[in-house]
């Protein structure tokens, strides 16, 4: 699969070659090739709504008079004669040659009139584009001739400019496309640009990340992508923290490393997904009506070193975006290929310890990428978390001219020991170690294998790609939240199972047309995914031992997602994105212990969105943005009649909750170097979903609002430095209750985080970063909060052709601050048999070293 590498041409004006000119400018003044490099550049734009940025071709010529065409050729002769004069022995006789043939191309209006469309660096685009090179050269030729030691230079700049018109769109290797779409005009520009009808010449460059400039390529501000640029320097705790690339987004742990990770984003606790969708490759990561929590993420069967880009966005402004995408979606494209085969090993405090193999070959007329890791790490808990994890890929590419195939499979096992949250008043009465723990046979397995597919092809007027997919996952998972509240001799620790198959796949087609003269494109996307869950069940152990099943289940839940999405370029600052979306779910549920739970249930949802972009201007753009979006709720709930806890009645929830957003933002590359983003959103959510200690899951509650700001800023001053600073303000509050009591748990109301990265002479490089969160509140009254947490990174590394060494130092002021805390109804052995309220915290992991060393063959 050429995945999100896929090319929507764009339709090039004045603006566009002004705008590229100013940029290159310093790079080009002293070179004879400037036609050639202006007509080489170019754009692509990838599904997910927004394009990589590629060099832009300059535009064609659209004469507004003969007058002004010949005075525009006049000039733009002049300006030829000049370059070349720079580079000749004899600058005074050239430029004096030069003036001379700007007055025999005014002299010969005729010649100039026609020629005039042939000035790729001042003129528009015109639909006569051959004709008016071949005119432009014998103009040119008869200009050479009143002077004989310009005319070499002449003839290469109309040689040059024939190239220029005369392309057409190509994609990455080569081949023609049939539209284009308007460029933005720069601040700069003297003319009104005039669109043009004929396609320019595209090419494709490797997508790098942030520093990459998306100006006129994204639908919201919040959209970006991040490429192993950015992480390869970032030191990474755990796999989880990959998310936290995308500006404004947190990833903790309240568990063992096996366990999914804790998200927050905009406000939300996802718990372990909910509301933020991920595909790896093409492959859906959020679980349904999963064992432990709805949407469940695991991201721990990743190897970060084999991440080739994350795009993202933010808000449920996207077509393509279904289930668990209302704050937001990442796409995580792992490599096709390899530059050498390395090996790393990686030894740190606490007995971690962490082996990596990757390399890639030719095979046939594609690539084969094979790699495996296994990781081992006990962590600073007093119950050592004896993590033995293993992860593997395999990948074969191959990416052809106007078509590319993928086949993917990978697999994953892990086990683990977890230190879950403990009672905060027994740490501060020093009853109980910070790192100590209230079970210590908390913890579990899991499994994952996949095998994936992609197909993409591209035709004269269209694309078109398909996704499929199989996966099998499992969990055991055993915690214990609220130790002797339930049961007050055996205790009240919990087993969350499952064992399921996955499977589905996506299509999408997608016409560049021109209706009146207006370009646009038009999407149709199909989605489907059917879910078969066997022995969901959920029971009472002591130490590891079940005592108890509370429920046991079999689901079958099928999704089908479908939406038409409209892009059109109204004019050349303003275009328009446009979908609609329409969802089916189907839920089948067998309770086995309990049969009033039993039953089948059906549920459908319209979403529409609409983006409005505007600009740029002074390489800065703006955008409006609206949209519905949801998440599914657990089958179980849908159809639930009984509380299986205790035989009470029980109401059964809606399948699916609506949410709608909104935003406004800009994007802006005025000043050299830096890529910022500011955006502005609200959210509404019909019902959330929040943690319940005694079922050690989320339930739903009432509707809740959000709305916030967030700045996020990627500066490249020199090529040996690299700062970044996000910074995410967020408000949250439910509807449905008085003020003052109405706080969100666990939402996040500050996050900040920073870094820098210094390249250093003779393979050196070094990297710090800091990230900071804190206005947690954790009960409705807003009277308990998590607290601030900050933390500081380091890293130091040297690289010297096949050999890279790194030293990476976590929380190096050792901060003791909470990872994450509920505030819950929990009870220890000598407390009264209805428990209290209080505060659970999970701290932060200490300072510690970790070393690595990496040998490429």
């Amino acid at each position: 699969m050429q995945a999100r590498k896929i090319i929507t041409p764009h339709r090039a004006s004045e603006s566009s070659a002004g705008g590229d000119v100013r940029y290159f400018r310093s790079a080009l003044q002293d070179s004879r090739k400037v036609w050639a490099i202006l007509c080489t550049l170019g754009a692509t734009c990838p599904d997910v709504g927004f394009a990589h940025p590629q060099p832009q071709p300059p535009a064609e010529a659209q004469p507004e008079s003969e007058t002004a065409a010949d005075s525009k050729s006049s000039e733009a002769d002049s300006k030829s004669s000049e370059a070349d004069s720079k580079s000749s022995e004899a600058d005074s006789k050239s430029s004096e040659a030069d003036s001379k043939s700007s007055e025999a191309d005014s002299k010969s209006s005729e010649a100039d009139s026609k020629s005039s469309e042939a000035d790729s660096k001042s003129s528009e685009a015109d639909s006569k584009s051959s004709e008016a090179d071949s005119k432009s050269s014998e103009a040119d030729s008869k200009s050479s001739e009143a002077d004989s030691k310009s005319s070499e230079a002449d003839s290469k700049s109309s040689e040059a400019e024939t190239r220029a018109q005369t392309a057409t769109p190509t994609d990455s290797k080569g081949k023609a496309k049939p539209r284009a779409r308007p460029r933005s005009k720069k601040d700069d520009d003297e003319n009104d640009p005039q669109l043009i009808e004929e396609p320019v010449s595209l090419e494709t460059v490797e997508v790098v990340g942030r520093e990459t400039d998306l100006i006129g390529l994204t639908q919201s501000a919040s959209q970006g992508v991040v490429g192993q640029n950015q992480f390869k320097y970032r030191p990474l705790l755990r796999v989880g923290e990959l998310v936290e690339v995308v500006p404004g987004m947190l990833a903790t742990q309240h568990s063992g490393t096996g366990k999914a990770n804790q998200y927050f984003l905009r406000g939300f606790n996802l718990d372990h997904g909910t509301d933020f969708a991920t595909w790896v490759d093409g492959v859906p990561m959020n679980l349904p009506t999963n064992a432990h929590g709805q949407g469940y993420m695991d991201l721990n069967s990743i190897i970060p070193e084999l991440v080739d880009r994350v795009e993202y966005g933010k808000g449920p402004y996207y077509a393509e975006m279904g289930d668990f995408s209302a704050a937001g979606y990442a796409y995580m494209h792992t490599k096709h290929r390899l530059p050498q085969g390395f090996v790393n090993f990686t030894g740190g405090e606490y007995n971690y310890y962490r082996t990596v193999a990757a390399n890639s070959n030719e095979l046939g007329p594609g690539d084969l990428l094979y790699a495996a890791s296994v990781n081992f790490y006990d962590g600073p808990w007093q119950r050592p978390m004896d993590l033995n994890q293993f992860n593997g890929m395999l990948r074969y590419t191959i990416d052809k001219e106007d078509w590319g195939l993928s086949v993917i499979a990978k697999g994953y096992n892990s086990r683990w020991y977890a230190t879950n949250q403990i009672p905060e008043a027994l740490v501060l009465e020093n009853q109980l170690d910070l790192y100590g723990t209230m079970n210590r046979s908390d913890g579990g397995n899991t499994n994952r294998y996949s095998l994936s597919t992609n197909l993409w092809s591209r035709g004269e007027s269209s694309k078109s790609e398909v996704n499929l997919y199989l996966a099998y996952y499992d969990l055991d998972l055993y915690s214990d939240f609220t130790y002797f509240l339930e049961h007050p001799q055996r205790g009240d620790q919990i087993l969350q199972g499952e064992h399921r198959w996955y499977y589905g796949g996506t299509a999408s087609q997608t016409w560049f047309n021109n209706l009146f003269g207006t370009n646009m494109e038009n999407s149709v996307g199909l989605q489907i995914r059917h879910d078969q869950i066997g022995g969901l069940e959920l029971a009472n152990t002591q130490w590891r031992e079940v005592f108890n099943i509370v429920s046991r289940d079999n689901v079958s839940e099928t999704s089908i997602g479908m939406y038409f999405k409209n892009e059109t370029f109204w004019m050349e600052k303003f275009k328009t994105i446009a979908g609609l979306r329409n969802d089916i779910f189907v839920f089948n549920v067998d309770s086995q212990l309990t049969p009033l739970n039993s039953g089948n249930r059906n549920a459908s949802m319209v979403s529409p969105k609409l983006s409005v972009v505007f600009g740029p201007w002074a390489d800065t753009e703006f955008f409006v943005n609206l949209g519905y979006g949801f998440h599914s709720n657990d089958a179980r709930g849908t159809v639930e009649s009984v509380n299986p806890n205790n035989g009470d009645p029980a109401h059964a929830v809606t399948p699916m909750v609506r949410s709608k957003g909104a935003e406004i933002g800009a994007r802006t590359q005025y000043i050299p170097g830096l890529n910022s983003t500011l955006a502005f959103w609200f959210l509404h959510t019909a019902s959330e979903l929040v943690f319940t200690g005694d079922a050690g899951t989320t339930e739903p509650t009432g509707p809740g609002n959000r709305y916030g700001v967030e700045w996020a800023n990627y500066y490249q001053p020199t090529d040996w430095l690299t700062l970044d600073a996000d910074l995410a303000f967020t408000k949250s509050y439910y509807t449905d209750l008085p003020s003052g009591e109405n706080s969100i748990p666990n939402s996040v109301g500050n996050v900040i985080t920073s870094g820098a990265t210094v390249q250093m002479p003779y393979g050196f490089w070094s990297t710090l970063r800091l990230r900071h969160f804190s206005n947690v509140p954790l009960n409705e009254a807003g009277t308990v909060f998590l607290g601030d947490t900050t933390l500081v990174n380091f890293g130091l590394g040297w690289q010297e052709e096949n050999i890279k060494l790194t030293l990476d130092l976590f929380n190096i002021f050792d901060s003791r601050a909470n990872d994450i805390a509920y505030y819950y109804q929990y009870r220890l052995q000598n407390q009264p048999l209805e428990g209290v309220e209080g505060k659970t915290i999970h701290p932060v992991e200490p300072r510690m070293l970790r070393g690595s060393i990496t040998i490429s063959f």
